[in-house]
Protein backbone atom coordinates (compact mmCIF):
# COMPACT_ATOMS: atom_id res chain seq x y z
CA UNK A 1 0.00 0.00 0.00
CA UNK A 2 1.22 3.51 -0.64
CA UNK A 3 -0.30 6.96 -0.36
CA UNK A 4 0.60 9.98 -2.47
CA UNK A 5 -0.31 13.50 -1.49
CA UNK A 6 -0.87 16.58 -3.59
CA UNK A 7 1.25 19.62 -2.74
CA UNK A 8 -0.57 21.86 -0.32
CA UNK A 9 -3.26 19.31 0.51
CA UNK A 10 -3.13 20.00 4.22
CA UNK A 11 -3.65 23.71 3.67
CA UNK A 12 -6.57 23.02 1.37
CA UNK A 13 -8.22 20.85 4.01
CA UNK A 14 -8.15 23.70 6.50
CA UNK A 15 -10.34 25.81 4.20
CA UNK A 16 -13.31 23.48 4.53
CA UNK A 17 -15.53 22.36 7.38
CA UNK A 18 -18.54 20.11 7.61
CA UNK A 19 -20.57 23.00 9.05
CA UNK A 20 -20.53 24.83 5.71
CA UNK A 21 -20.79 21.92 3.29
CA UNK A 22 -23.65 19.68 2.29
CA UNK A 23 -22.88 15.99 2.56
CA UNK A 24 -23.68 13.01 0.34
CA UNK A 25 -21.99 10.44 2.59
CA UNK A 26 -22.77 7.04 1.03
CA UNK A 27 -24.34 5.27 -1.93
CA UNK A 28 -27.17 7.48 -3.19
CA UNK A 29 -26.75 10.03 -0.42
CA UNK A 30 -28.39 10.19 3.01
CA UNK A 31 -29.91 6.77 3.79
CA UNK A 32 -29.72 5.86 0.08
CA UNK A 33 -32.59 8.27 -0.57
CA UNK A 34 -31.18 9.89 -3.70
CA UNK A 35 -32.18 13.31 -2.32
CA UNK A 36 -30.01 16.36 -1.58
CA UNK A 37 -32.30 18.24 0.80
CA UNK A 38 -30.21 21.42 1.07
CA UNK A 39 -29.52 22.03 -2.61
CA UNK A 40 -32.18 24.15 -4.30
CA UNK A 41 -30.70 24.91 -7.73
CA UNK A 42 -28.29 22.27 -9.01
CA UNK A 43 -27.48 22.60 -12.72
CA UNK A 44 -30.05 22.00 -15.42
CA UNK A 45 -27.81 22.18 -18.48
CA UNK A 46 -24.27 20.82 -18.56
CA UNK A 47 -21.90 18.83 -20.75
CA UNK A 48 -18.20 18.15 -21.15
CA UNK A 49 -17.84 21.78 -22.28
CA UNK A 50 -20.67 23.58 -20.47
CA UNK A 51 -21.02 24.46 -16.77
CA UNK A 52 -17.98 22.34 -15.90
CA UNK A 53 -16.54 23.42 -12.57
CA UNK A 54 -13.81 20.77 -12.77
CA UNK A 55 -13.05 17.27 -14.02
CA UNK A 56 -10.38 14.66 -13.28
CA UNK A 57 -9.47 11.43 -15.10
CA UNK A 58 -10.05 8.15 -13.28
CA UNK A 59 -9.21 4.52 -13.76
CA UNK A 60 -12.08 2.16 -14.61
CA UNK A 61 -14.84 1.73 -12.05
CA UNK A 62 -18.55 1.98 -11.43
CA UNK A 63 -18.56 3.07 -7.77
CA UNK A 64 -20.43 6.28 -7.01
CA UNK A 65 -18.71 9.39 -5.67
CA UNK A 66 -19.50 10.56 -2.13
CA UNK A 67 -19.09 14.03 -0.64
CA UNK A 68 -18.46 14.91 2.98
CA UNK A 69 -16.90 17.93 4.71
CA UNK A 70 -15.90 19.52 1.41
CA UNK A 71 -14.19 16.44 0.02
CA UNK A 72 -15.12 13.97 -2.73
CA UNK A 73 -14.11 10.32 -2.36
CA UNK A 74 -14.13 7.83 -5.21
CA UNK A 75 -12.65 4.44 -6.05
CA UNK A 76 -11.13 3.03 -9.22
CA UNK A 77 -8.76 0.38 -10.54
CA UNK A 78 -5.34 1.24 -11.93
CA UNK A 79 -2.53 -1.12 -13.02
CA UNK A 80 -3.74 -3.96 -10.83
CA UNK A 81 -4.24 -1.73 -7.82
CA UNK A 82 -7.40 -0.69 -6.04
CA UNK A 83 -7.40 3.11 -5.66
CA UNK A 84 -9.27 5.22 -3.10
CA UNK A 85 -8.83 8.94 -3.81
CA UNK A 86 -9.95 12.23 -2.29
CA UNK A 87 -10.51 15.52 -4.08
CA UNK A 88 -11.39 19.03 -3.01
CA UNK A 89 -15.12 19.19 -3.79
CA UNK A 90 -14.96 22.83 -4.93
CA UNK A 91 -11.71 22.85 -6.90
CA UNK A 92 -11.13 19.23 -7.92
CA UNK A 93 -7.60 19.26 -6.51
CA UNK A 94 -6.36 15.79 -5.61
CA UNK A 95 -5.79 15.64 -1.85
CA UNK A 96 -4.58 12.07 -1.63
CA UNK A 97 -4.64 8.76 -3.44
CA UNK A 98 -4.10 5.44 -1.64
CA UNK A 99 -3.46 2.23 -3.53
CA UNK A 100 -3.82 -1.43 -2.55
CA UNK A 101 -2.61 -4.45 -4.46
CA UNK A 102 -5.69 -6.44 -5.43
CA UNK A 103 -4.20 -9.86 -6.02
CA UNK A 104 -5.83 -12.04 -8.70
CA UNK A 105 -9.17 -10.57 -9.70
CA UNK A 106 -12.27 -12.79 -9.87
CA UNK A 107 -14.63 -13.25 -12.77
CA UNK A 108 -16.95 -10.32 -13.31
CA UNK A 109 -19.77 -9.60 -15.75
CA UNK A 110 -19.93 -6.22 -17.55
CA UNK A 111 -21.01 -3.55 -16.97
CA UNK A 112 -19.86 -4.38 -13.45
CA UNK A 113 -16.22 -3.58 -12.66
CA UNK A 114 -13.90 -4.64 -9.83
CA UNK A 115 -14.01 -1.11 -8.35
CA UNK A 116 -17.72 -1.18 -7.68
CA UNK A 117 -18.17 -0.50 -3.96
CA UNK A 118 -19.31 3.03 -3.12
CA UNK A 119 -17.47 4.29 -0.03
CA UNK A 120 -19.10 5.78 3.04
CA UNK A 121 -17.58 8.34 5.40
CA UNK A 122 -18.19 10.14 8.68
CA UNK A 123 -15.60 12.81 7.87
CA UNK A 124 -13.01 11.11 10.09
CA UNK A 125 -12.60 7.84 8.19
CA UNK A 126 -13.52 6.53 4.75
CA UNK A 127 -14.86 2.97 4.62
CA UNK A 128 -14.98 0.83 1.50
CA UNK A 129 -15.19 -2.80 0.40
CA UNK A 130 -13.12 -4.56 -2.22
CA UNK A 131 -13.87 -8.18 -3.01
CA UNK A 132 -10.32 -9.52 -2.71
CA UNK A 133 -9.40 -7.43 0.35
CA UNK A 134 -12.45 -7.07 2.60
CA UNK A 135 -13.55 -3.91 4.41
CA UNK A 136 -11.02 -1.07 4.59
CA UNK A 137 -10.88 2.08 6.71
CA UNK A 138 -8.71 5.04 5.72
CA UNK A 139 -8.04 8.36 7.42
CA UNK A 140 -10.32 10.80 5.62
CA UNK A 141 -7.78 13.64 5.75
CA UNK A 142 -4.63 11.81 4.73
CA UNK A 143 -5.66 8.51 3.11
CA UNK A 144 -3.55 6.55 5.58
CA UNK A 145 -4.95 3.05 6.10
CA UNK A 146 -6.42 2.69 9.60
CA UNK A 147 -7.64 -0.91 9.63
CA UNK A 148 -8.48 -3.76 7.30
CA UNK A 149 -11.01 -6.50 8.05
CA UNK A 150 -10.58 -9.59 5.94
CA UNK A 151 -13.76 -11.08 4.52
CA UNK A 152 -14.27 -14.23 2.46
CA UNK A 153 -14.19 -13.70 -1.25
CA UNK A 154 -17.76 -13.65 -2.60
CA UNK A 155 -18.84 -16.07 -5.31
CA UNK A 156 -21.75 -15.77 -7.73
CA UNK A 157 -23.29 -18.62 -9.67
CA UNK A 158 -23.73 -16.38 -12.70
CA UNK A 159 -20.33 -14.68 -12.34
CA UNK A 160 -21.75 -11.23 -11.72
CA UNK A 161 -19.05 -10.12 -9.30
CA UNK A 162 -19.33 -8.05 -6.12
CA UNK A 163 -20.89 -4.58 -6.01
CA UNK A 164 -21.86 -4.09 -2.37
CA UNK A 165 -21.49 -0.89 -0.37
CA UNK A 166 -21.25 -0.22 3.39
CA UNK A 167 -23.27 2.22 5.51
CA UNK A 168 -22.72 3.82 8.91
CA UNK A 169 -24.95 3.70 11.98
CA UNK A 170 -23.89 5.19 15.30
CA UNK A 171 -20.37 3.82 15.93
CA UNK A 172 -20.63 0.93 13.46
CA UNK A 173 -19.91 0.11 9.85
CA UNK A 174 -22.74 -2.10 8.58
CA UNK A 175 -22.23 -4.13 5.44
CA UNK A 176 -24.44 -6.60 3.61
CA UNK A 177 -22.99 -9.05 1.15
CA UNK A 178 -25.47 -11.40 -0.47
CA UNK A 179 -23.57 -13.77 -2.70
CA UNK A 180 -24.63 -17.27 -3.81
CA UNK A 181 -22.26 -19.13 -1.49
CA UNK A 182 -22.43 -17.71 2.06
CA UNK A 183 -24.40 -14.44 2.32
CA UNK A 184 -24.22 -12.36 5.49
CA UNK A 185 -24.89 -9.04 7.21
CA UNK A 186 -22.05 -7.72 9.38
CA UNK A 187 -21.28 -4.84 11.76
CA UNK A 188 -17.80 -3.63 12.72
CA UNK A 189 -16.62 -1.04 15.22
CA UNK A 190 -15.88 1.93 12.97
CA UNK A 191 -12.84 3.03 14.98
CA UNK A 192 -11.08 -0.30 15.39
CA UNK A 193 -12.56 -2.64 12.78
CA UNK A 194 -13.42 -5.16 15.49
CA UNK A 195 -16.40 -7.43 14.82
CA UNK A 196 -19.57 -6.42 16.66
CA UNK A 197 -21.82 -9.09 15.14
CA UNK A 198 -22.35 -11.20 12.05
CA UNK A 199 -25.70 -12.58 10.89
CA UNK A 200 -25.80 -15.23 8.20
CA UNK A 201 -28.49 -14.99 5.53
CA UNK A 202 -28.58 -18.55 4.14
CA UNK A 203 -32.03 -18.25 2.55
CA UNK A 204 -31.09 -15.62 -0.03
CA UNK A 205 -29.28 -15.67 -3.37
CA UNK A 206 -26.79 -13.18 -4.76
CA UNK A 207 -28.02 -9.57 -4.68
CA UNK A 208 -26.87 -6.00 -4.30
CA UNK A 209 -29.32 -4.11 -2.08
CA UNK A 210 -27.65 -1.59 0.23
CA UNK A 211 -29.00 -1.68 3.81
CA UNK A 212 -31.26 1.23 4.77
CA UNK A 213 -32.38 2.52 8.16
CA UNK A 214 -36.04 2.78 9.12
CA UNK A 215 -37.23 4.32 12.39
CA UNK A 216 -40.75 3.36 13.46
CA UNK A 217 -42.45 2.99 16.82
CA UNK A 218 -39.40 4.47 18.50
CA UNK A 219 -37.07 1.79 17.09
CA UNK A 220 -34.47 1.99 14.31
CA UNK A 221 -34.04 -1.14 12.21
CA UNK A 222 -31.47 -2.06 9.58
CA UNK A 223 -33.60 -3.09 6.61
CA UNK A 224 -32.22 -5.37 3.89
CA UNK A 225 -33.94 -6.51 0.69
CA UNK A 226 -33.00 -10.04 -0.42
CA UNK A 227 -34.37 -12.97 -2.38
CA UNK A 228 -38.03 -13.35 -1.50
CA UNK A 229 -37.79 -11.27 1.69
CA UNK A 230 -37.52 -7.77 3.08
CA UNK A 231 -36.04 -8.12 6.58
CA UNK A 232 -35.51 -5.82 9.54
CA UNK A 233 -32.59 -6.38 11.92
CA UNK A 234 -31.59 -4.98 15.31
CA UNK A 235 -28.57 -2.77 14.48
CA UNK A 236 -26.97 -3.45 17.88
CA UNK A 237 -27.11 -7.26 17.79
CA UNK A 238 -27.85 -8.32 14.22
CA UNK A 239 -30.91 -10.26 15.38
CA UNK A 240 -33.73 -10.52 12.85
CA UNK A 241 -36.81 -8.63 14.09
CA UNK A 242 -39.23 -8.95 11.19
CA UNK A 243 -39.67 -10.45 7.74
CA UNK A 244 -41.96 -9.50 4.87
CA UNK A 245 -42.14 -12.42 2.43
CA UNK A 246 -43.07 -10.41 -0.64
CA UNK A 247 -40.00 -10.03 -2.87
CA UNK A 248 -38.64 -11.83 -5.93
CA UNK A 249 -35.71 -14.10 -6.80
CA UNK A 250 -33.01 -11.60 -7.82
CA UNK A 251 -32.61 -8.34 -5.91
CA UNK A 252 -30.32 -5.67 -7.33
CA UNK A 253 -32.26 -2.54 -6.36
CA UNK A 254 -32.18 -0.75 -2.99
CA UNK A 255 -35.27 0.31 -1.01
CA UNK A 256 -35.99 3.93 -0.13
CA UNK A 257 -37.45 5.10 3.19
CA UNK A 258 -39.74 8.00 4.01
CA UNK A 259 -40.91 8.23 7.60
CA UNK A 260 -41.91 4.76 8.72
CA UNK A 261 -42.52 3.51 5.18
CA UNK A 262 -40.17 1.45 3.06
CA UNK A 263 -40.71 1.71 -0.70
CA UNK A 264 -39.35 -0.86 -3.10
CA UNK A 265 -39.48 -1.72 -6.77
CA UNK A 266 -37.76 -4.55 -8.59
CA UNK A 267 -37.90 -6.68 -11.71
CA UNK A 268 -36.56 -10.24 -11.65
CA UNK A 269 -36.37 -11.82 -15.08
CA UNK A 270 -39.22 -14.17 -15.91
CA UNK A 271 -42.48 -14.94 -14.18
CA UNK A 272 -43.25 -16.44 -10.78
CA UNK A 273 -42.47 -19.95 -12.06
CA UNK A 274 -38.98 -19.04 -13.24
CA UNK A 275 -36.89 -20.14 -10.28
CA UNK A 276 -33.13 -20.55 -10.13
CA UNK A 277 -32.73 -23.52 -12.45
CA UNK A 278 -33.87 -21.61 -15.54
CA UNK A 279 -31.41 -18.80 -14.85
CA UNK A 280 -28.60 -21.26 -14.25
CA UNK A 281 -29.22 -23.02 -17.55
CA UNK A 282 -29.20 -19.67 -19.33
CA UNK A 283 -25.87 -18.60 -17.80
CA UNK A 284 -23.90 -21.77 -17.09
CA UNK A 285 -25.03 -24.57 -19.41
CA UNK A 286 -22.21 -23.92 -21.84
CA UNK A 287 -22.84 -26.97 -24.03
CA UNK A 288 -26.61 -26.43 -23.96
CA UNK A 289 -27.44 -30.02 -23.04
CA UNK A 290 -30.09 -28.97 -20.53
CA UNK A 291 -28.12 -30.03 -17.46
CA UNK A 292 -25.16 -28.88 -15.38
CA UNK A 293 -21.97 -30.72 -14.63
CA UNK A 294 -19.31 -29.63 -12.15
CA UNK A 295 -17.11 -28.07 -14.79
CA UNK A 296 -19.85 -25.52 -15.47
CA UNK A 297 -19.84 -24.07 -11.94
CA UNK A 298 -16.96 -22.66 -9.89
CA UNK A 299 -15.15 -25.06 -7.51
CA UNK A 300 -16.41 -23.27 -4.34
CA UNK A 301 -19.90 -24.49 -5.30
CA UNK A 302 -18.91 -28.13 -5.71
CA UNK A 303 -19.99 -29.12 -2.18
CA UNK A 304 -23.44 -27.68 -2.86
CA UNK A 305 -23.42 -29.36 -6.25
CA UNK A 306 -22.80 -32.75 -4.63
CA UNK A 307 -25.52 -32.18 -2.04
CA UNK A 308 -28.04 -31.53 -4.80
CA UNK A 309 -26.97 -34.43 -7.03
CA UNK A 310 -29.60 -36.88 -5.73
CA UNK A 311 -28.74 -39.77 -8.07
CA UNK A 312 -24.97 -39.14 -7.90
CA UNK A 313 -24.60 -39.22 -11.69
CA UNK A 314 -22.40 -36.12 -11.79
CA UNK A 315 -25.08 -33.89 -13.31
CA UNK A 316 -27.74 -31.57 -11.97
CA UNK A 317 -31.09 -31.66 -13.75
CA UNK A 318 -34.50 -30.13 -13.03
CA UNK A 319 -35.19 -29.90 -9.29
CA UNK A 320 -31.65 -30.97 -8.42
CA UNK A 321 -30.42 -27.51 -9.39
CA UNK A 322 -32.80 -25.77 -7.02
CA UNK A 323 -32.03 -28.27 -4.25
CA UNK A 324 -28.32 -27.60 -4.63
CA UNK A 325 -28.35 -23.82 -4.65
CA UNK A 326 -31.69 -22.42 -3.44
CA UNK A 327 -33.21 -22.51 0.02
CA UNK A 328 -36.07 -25.05 0.15
CA UNK A 329 -38.28 -22.58 2.01
CA UNK A 330 -37.58 -19.63 -0.27
CA UNK A 331 -37.78 -20.77 -3.90
CA UNK A 332 -39.26 -17.61 -5.28
CA UNK A 333 -39.36 -16.81 -8.96
CA UNK A 334 -39.40 -13.74 -11.17
CA UNK A 335 -41.84 -10.97 -11.90
CA UNK A 336 -42.30 -7.24 -11.29
CA UNK A 337 -43.32 -5.54 -8.04
CA UNK A 338 -43.76 -2.05 -6.65
CA UNK A 339 -44.68 -1.93 -2.98
CA UNK A 340 -44.78 -0.02 0.29
CA UNK A 341 -44.12 -1.72 3.63
CA UNK A 342 -44.56 -0.16 7.06
CA UNK A 343 -41.56 -0.53 9.34
CA UNK A 344 -41.60 -1.22 13.05
CA UNK A 345 -43.14 -4.70 12.98
CA UNK A 346 -42.22 -7.97 14.67
CA UNK A 347 -42.16 -11.48 13.24
CA UNK A 348 -43.84 -12.23 9.92
CA UNK A 349 -45.34 -8.90 8.80
CA UNK A 350 -46.32 -9.99 5.28
CA UNK A 351 -50.04 -9.59 5.98
CA UNK A 352 -49.93 -6.89 8.67
CA UNK A 353 -47.46 -4.29 7.37
CA UNK A 354 -47.89 -4.37 3.58
CA UNK A 355 -49.46 -0.99 2.77
CA UNK A 356 -49.78 -1.51 -0.95
CA UNK A 357 -48.37 -3.99 -3.44
CA UNK A 358 -48.53 -3.78 -7.22
CA UNK A 359 -47.77 -6.41 -9.80
CA UNK A 360 -46.67 -3.83 -12.34
CA UNK A 361 -44.48 -3.91 -15.47
CA UNK A 362 -42.76 -0.62 -14.59
CA UNK A 363 -39.70 -1.56 -12.46
CA UNK A 364 -36.10 -2.00 -13.54
CA UNK A 365 -33.98 -4.92 -12.41
CA UNK A 366 -31.09 -2.62 -11.39
CA UNK A 367 -32.24 1.01 -11.23
CA UNK A 368 -33.60 1.85 -7.73
CA UNK A 369 -36.77 3.93 -7.25
CA UNK A 370 -36.91 7.57 -6.15
CA UNK A 371 -39.47 8.67 -3.53
CA UNK A 372 -39.78 12.42 -4.03
CA UNK A 373 -42.43 15.11 -4.01
CA UNK A 374 -45.17 12.66 -3.06
CA UNK A 375 -44.40 10.20 -5.85
CA UNK A 376 -42.40 7.04 -6.40
CA UNK A 377 -40.56 7.33 -9.73
CA UNK A 378 -39.21 4.24 -11.49
CA UNK A 379 -37.24 4.17 -14.75
CA UNK A 380 -36.18 1.16 -16.79
CA UNK A 381 -34.54 0.14 -20.05
CA UNK A 382 -35.53 2.31 -22.98
CA UNK A 383 -36.03 5.33 -20.72
CA UNK A 384 -39.55 4.19 -19.88
CA UNK A 385 -40.83 5.69 -16.62
CA UNK A 386 -43.79 5.36 -14.31
CA UNK A 387 -44.85 7.16 -11.15
CA UNK A 388 -47.04 6.13 -8.22
CA UNK A 389 -48.63 8.00 -5.35
CA UNK A 390 -46.62 7.31 -2.19
CA UNK A 391 -49.70 7.23 -0.01
CA UNK A 392 -51.82 4.64 -1.79
CA UNK A 393 -49.80 3.37 -4.77
CA UNK A 394 -52.20 4.87 -7.29
CA UNK A 395 -50.64 5.12 -10.74
CA UNK A 396 -49.88 8.72 -11.70
CA UNK A 397 -48.38 7.89 -15.07
CA UNK A 398 -47.13 4.79 -16.86
CA UNK A 399 -44.92 3.97 -19.85
CA UNK A 400 -43.83 7.54 -20.48
CA UNK A 401 -40.40 7.97 -21.99
CA UNK A 402 -37.97 10.44 -20.49
CA UNK A 403 -36.41 11.12 -23.90
CA UNK A 404 -33.34 8.87 -23.78
CA UNK A 405 -33.16 5.28 -25.03
CA UNK A 406 -30.76 2.56 -23.93
CA UNK A 407 -29.99 0.81 -20.66
CA UNK A 408 -30.39 2.23 -17.17
CA UNK A 409 -28.10 1.10 -14.34
CA UNK A 410 -27.59 4.29 -12.31
CA UNK A 411 -30.57 5.46 -10.25
CA UNK A 412 -32.39 8.82 -10.35
CA UNK A 413 -31.49 11.51 -7.83
CA UNK A 414 -33.18 14.79 -6.94
CA UNK A 415 -32.73 18.24 -5.45
CA UNK A 416 -35.00 21.31 -5.48
CA UNK A 417 -37.50 20.90 -8.30
CA UNK A 418 -35.11 18.82 -10.42
CA UNK A 419 -34.78 15.08 -10.94
CA UNK A 420 -31.73 13.62 -12.68
CA UNK A 421 -32.18 10.42 -14.68
CA UNK A 422 -28.80 9.02 -15.82
CA UNK A 423 -28.62 6.65 -18.81
CA UNK A 424 -25.85 4.15 -19.52
CA UNK A 425 -25.22 5.87 -22.87
CA UNK A 426 -23.85 8.97 -21.12
CA UNK A 427 -26.92 11.17 -21.30
CA UNK A 428 -28.53 12.59 -18.16
CA UNK A 429 -32.12 13.75 -18.53
CA UNK A 430 -33.25 16.47 -16.14
CA UNK A 431 -36.95 16.32 -15.26
CA UNK A 432 -39.00 18.92 -13.47
CA UNK A 433 -40.47 17.41 -10.31
CA UNK A 434 -44.24 17.31 -10.71
CA UNK A 435 -47.29 15.23 -11.53
CA UNK A 436 -46.40 15.00 -15.25
CA UNK A 437 -43.28 14.28 -17.30
CA UNK A 438 -41.58 17.56 -18.14
CA UNK A 439 -38.07 17.36 -19.61
CA UNK A 440 -35.93 20.38 -18.77
CA UNK A 441 -32.74 19.22 -20.49
CA UNK A 442 -30.88 16.26 -21.96
CA UNK A 443 -27.15 16.48 -21.23
CA UNK A 444 -24.25 14.51 -22.70
CA UNK A 445 -21.44 13.69 -20.24
CA UNK A 446 -19.33 11.94 -22.84
CA UNK A 447 -18.95 8.33 -21.72
CA UNK A 448 -20.66 5.30 -20.25
CA UNK A 449 -22.55 6.07 -17.04
CA UNK A 450 -23.15 3.25 -14.56
CA UNK A 451 -22.56 5.05 -11.24
CA UNK A 452 -25.36 7.05 -9.64
CA UNK A 453 -24.50 10.78 -9.52
CA UNK A 454 -24.13 12.74 -6.28
CA UNK A 455 -25.49 16.19 -5.39
CA UNK A 456 -24.06 18.58 -2.81
CA UNK A 457 -23.91 22.38 -2.46
CA UNK A 458 -25.90 22.78 -5.71
CA UNK A 459 -23.24 20.90 -7.63
CA UNK A 460 -23.75 17.67 -9.56
CA UNK A 461 -20.94 15.11 -9.33
CA UNK A 462 -20.93 12.53 -12.13
CA UNK A 463 -18.60 9.57 -12.38
CA UNK A 464 -18.42 8.16 -15.90
CA UNK A 465 -16.33 5.13 -16.79
CA UNK A 466 -13.10 7.14 -16.85
CA UNK A 467 -13.77 10.65 -15.52
CA UNK A 468 -15.15 12.39 -12.44
CA UNK A 469 -17.06 15.56 -13.36
CA UNK A 470 -18.32 18.41 -11.21
CA UNK A 471 -21.05 20.51 -12.86
CA UNK A 472 -22.35 23.80 -11.52
CA UNK A 473 -24.43 26.62 -12.95
CA UNK A 474 -23.88 30.23 -11.92
CA UNK A 475 -25.90 31.19 -8.85
CA UNK A 476 -29.33 32.61 -9.74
Amino acid sequence: MRATFALGALAAFLLFSSASAEDWPQFRGPNSSGIAAESTHPPITFSTTENVRWSVPLGPGVACPIIIAGRVYVTSLSDGQFVVAAYDSAAGTELWSTKFDTGPLPEITPPNEPASSTPTSDGEHVYVHFSTLGLLALDARTGTPVWEYKLPRPFYLMGWGAANSPILYEDMVIFNLDDDLAPYLIALDKQTGELRWKTERPDVLGGYAVPVLCTANGRTDVVVAGSGMMQGYDPHTGAEIWTCNSLLRTIMTTPVVQGDRIFFSVQSVGDANRVLKEALLDWRDTNQDGKLDKSEVDPPFHAKFDAGDADHDGFLVEEEMDTAFQSPGNRVGGGNIVQAIRGGGTGDVTQTHMIWNLDHQAPSNICSPLAYDGRLLVVKKGGISAAFNLEDGQEIWNKKRVGNLGNYYASPVAAGDRIYVPGENGFIVVLKAGPEIEVLAKNDVGNSLIATPAIADNRLYVRTYDTLWCFEEPAP
